[in-house]
């Protein structure tokens, strides 16, 4: 969690944490994801002492609703390959380890 924040940007913190593990994300990108998203929204609305330009420039994230998340390498929008994976993982389906990523999405129903 950033420093110098207040409760609300803790659940902010962890609420992103969260999402972002949830679709399969490294614990440590997670925290990465949402430090960053914290910072950014702390500089919008003067609570942060230092201000980059780039984080004052644009739509905030939640004004986004989620347009720039997610992998932009997977043209058609879904998970890739990697994500599959974690979520089958996660979820303990046995052979996943030699699967493509349409048969990933079978054995998770999708």
């Amino acid at each position: 969690m950033p420093a110098g924040s207040n409760s609300k940007r803790e659940r902010q913190y962890e609420h992103v944490k969260e999402g972002a593990k949830q679709r399969g994300t490294s614990t440590g990108r997670a925290k990465e994801i949402a430090a960053r998203t914290v910072n950014k929204e702390r500089a919008r609305t003067g609570e942060a002492d230092q201000k980059s330009r780039t984080s004052l420039k644009g739509k905030s994230a939640p004004a986004r609703g989620g347009k720039r998340s997610g992998n932009r390498l997977a043209p058609s929008g879904g998970p890739t390959r990697d994500q599959l994976y974690n979520e089958a993982r996660q979820r303990g389906i046995k052979g996943r380890s030699s699967m493509n990523k349409q048969e990933l999405e079978k054995a998770l129903g999708r």
